[in-house]
């Protein structure tokens, strides 16, 4: 319902749903080049954590490293572009994002090994 001047009413029977926007997403990242042995998963989880983004990273056997993260879909699109430019010594040369619902399973974002 919607008052002339007043803007929208929330019927209060009703809960209040985030916005789209608002919304907590996941995000399963894979990050190829020279990622390993440069401090990546480091500078990933420093990030990440800045961002207060939740999830966790880990190095990959075949020399990738691999992001879980849980946040609002914006945040997560500035942790990418972050990843992209890496580190120092790091050259990212590609990066695969997969999206889906959150699972609300993280508390924190921690390094994996």
């Amino acid at each position: 319902m919607i008052r002339a001047g007043c803007g929208p009413v929330r019927d209060r029977d009703k809960p209040m749903t985030e916005s789209a926007a608002e919304q907590r997403i996941r995000a399963h990242i894979v990050v190829s080049g020279r990622v390993q042995g440069v401090g990546f998963r480091a500078f990933a989880a420093r990030v990440a954590a800045q961002q207060r983004l939740l999830g966790g990273v880990r190095n990959l056997d075949d020399g990738r490293v691999e992001l879980d993260v849980e946040g609002k879909k914006a945040v997560i699109e500035a942790l990418l572009r972050e990843l992209k430019a890496g580190p120092p010594a790091a050259r990212v040369t590609k990066i695969e994002t997969e999206w889906s619902a959150a699972t609300e399973r993280f508390s924190g974002f921690s390094i994996w090994y």
